[in-house]
């Protein structure tokens, strides 16, 4: 059958133009594409743009469950066959989780390199350029332009005889998987960390096999993607749950709801799978306050692990800095943390003082990121501090609403969101109207995976943030009270001011709603301290940095 699919006949964006290492222990580095990178990238990114993407259209109802809607594993099955089968060639670490994954991937990746792995790393969405999302050797630096259009160049015949063996329905995501594990197997990496992309039983990294599976990580269970993964908890909670493999060892992040952990430890007894769960109260992990370093922020952290149950894990990291901001990040490290001794356990070799640096050096673009005065200045923001973040869930929301108040307790809180048009944009809004503190709401937009279809509009956001202000009560001025039809934005920024009240307003111009930011931010008094965050999705992130670097 494979060589019938290899005779077979062939099948016949958005780029950034800013070089940037998403994962690793450097900082992000500002500067261009080459011209040649440019044009090295070109024929593969107009082939990826041909492919069905699910991020930009959104994915269909049922898509990452079991059952008939699902997508197709057999599909990524064929071409894995077709590529030669690199999945068998290299050990991982496979990540699954409604929130979590992108640090827990990056804090884990970290470790593994301080201990001088070479790691290939896996994760989506990317912030500015596709080459983000694969990570090769013990740089952490995203995957260069020429050995990405090289490996493209070398699958391109058995990927196009796999869409034509299927339809045409080999998807982005399944394709960039493929290149991803062939490269993994091609550098020889010792070990890959992988970030499944939706769900976990049906998502095209599942098809990991048990004999090359050292770990799997469940992080978090919540309602993101409900559609897709069957309608409820429980359902989300299998569907994440189908990366475990018969006797390989789980780390449940955590914490869960009591019936929902019991999902997760039934189906890891099922599959002969030791738990290991990093939110237990055995483990005495915490905050101890924050400060700064080199101008950053970063919180003083303990992380103390001491597990007796399916597997014998220990650790006592005290004053760890973590630049990953927020009890949820604290979490996110203690995951890694509890997947590096399982690892350990196994027979790799990772010391307590890898662990520790791992953790320490991890950031990442658009987490708890802030902004220099001069980047900020560049936005049209003068003397304000900025912080980029991608929360897109009620969760997450209030992950950062509770950072932000640790952190600038006294702080008066400008919001700018953009959001995707398949979230809970009520329960997003809720989370911040209830935090206190608000000066201002800025609802705009932003492209998603270079296009507009699930973007979701200014004027329906603010609608929502709207709504949930009435229920939560807080007095605030928007532009669609009746005496304020006739105002302009400045104007309501005046009256906001003189009325001592939130503003909420629509601005669908990314370019105007930094405008509008900043006449709030030109009204303040003096003995008030601003922050203005940028969050809604990824995706207001990478507008943000591209205008920094236009």
């Amino acid at each position: 059958m494979l060589k019938l699919f290899r005779q077979c006949s062939v099948f016949t964006n958005w780029v950034s133009s800013i070089r940037v290492g998403l994962l690793g222990n450097l900082e992000p580095r500002r500067g261009f594409f080459s011209i040649s990178e440019d044009i090295e990238l070109k024929e593969l990114m107009e082939y990826m743009d041909s492919l069905k993407n699910y991020e930009k259209s959104g994915v269909p109802v049922g898509a990452g469950t079991d059952s008939n809607d699902g997508f197709d594993l057999g599909r990524m099955q064929t071409l894995m066959e077709l590529m030669g089968s690199p999945h068998f060639k290299f050990k991982a670490v496979h990540i699954a989780g409604t929130k979590g994954k992108g640090s827990t991937t990056a804090f884990l990746s970290n470790i593994l390199r301080a201990e001088g792995y070479s790691v290939g790393c896996y994760t989506s969405p990317h912030i500015r350029t596709i080459r983000e999302r694969i990570t090769l050797g013990r740089s952490g630096e995203p995957v260069s332009a020429k050995a990405l259009n090289c490996i493209f160049q070398e699958s391109k015949k058995n990927v196009d005889c796999a869409i034509e063996v299927e339809n045409g329905y080999i998807s982005h995501f399944e394709v960039l998987t493929a290149l991803a594990f062939t490269l993994f197997a091609k550098e020889k990496v010792d070990i890959a960390v992988i970030e499944a992309g939706l769900g976990g039983a049906r998502d095209a990294t599942n098809v990991i096999p048990s004999s090359g599976l050292a770990t799997s990580i469940i992080t978090t269970i919540g309602e993101e993607h409900l559609a897709a993964l069957g309608g409820s908890l429980e359902s989300i909670a299998m569907a994440k749950s189908g990366i475990m493999k018969h006797g390989c060892p789980v780390v449940l992040g955590g914490p869960f709801l009591p019936h929902i952990e019991c999902i997760l430890r039934d189906k890891a007894l099922l599959m002969n799978s030791p738990v290991v769960l990093a939110s237990d109260t055995r483990n005495k992990s915490k905050i101890n306050g924050f400060s700064m370093l080199d101008g950053r922020p970063f919180q003083s952290c303990d992380i103390v692990i001491q597990l007796e149950s399916d597997l014998k894990l220990s650790i006592e990291l005290l004053d760890l800095k973590l630049f990953m901001l927020g009890s949820h990040q604290l979490q996110n490290a203690v995951t890694a943390t509890c997947a590096a001794l399982c690892l350990r356990n196994l027979g790799w070799r990772i010391s307590d003082a890898s662990i520790r640096t791992g953790l320490q050096q991890t950031h990442l673009l658009g987490r708890s990121q802030f902004l220099t005065l001069e980047e900020a200045e560049a936005l049209g923001l003068f003397g304000a501090t900025i912080l980029l973040d991608g929360a897109h869930t009620k969760e997450s929301a209030k992950a950062l609403m509770d950072t932000i108040m640790m952190t600038f307790p006294e702080s008066r809180l400008i919001l700018v969101v953009a959001m995707a048009n398949d979230k809970d944009h009520l329960g997003f809004a809720r989370e911040f109207l209830s935090g206190g503190h608000l000066e201002g709401v800025i609802c705009t937009e932003a492209n998603i995976a270079g296009g507009k279809t699930r973007t979701t509009a200014a004027s329906v956001l603010r609608n929502c943030w709207i709504q949930a202000s009435k229920e939560l009560s807080p007095d605030i001025v928007h532009d669609q009270m009746t005496e304020c039809q006739d105002f302009s934005k400045v104007q309501l920024v005046g009256l906001s001011a003189s009325r001592k009240r939130p503003l909420l307003a629509a601005v669908p111009s990314f370019q105007d709603s930094m405008k509008i930011a900043n006449q709030i931010l030109r009204g303040r008094t003096r003995d008030q301290s601003h922050i203005t965050v940028i969050t809604g999705s990824l995706h207001i992130v990478a507008s943000t940095l591209a205008t920094l670097n236009a």
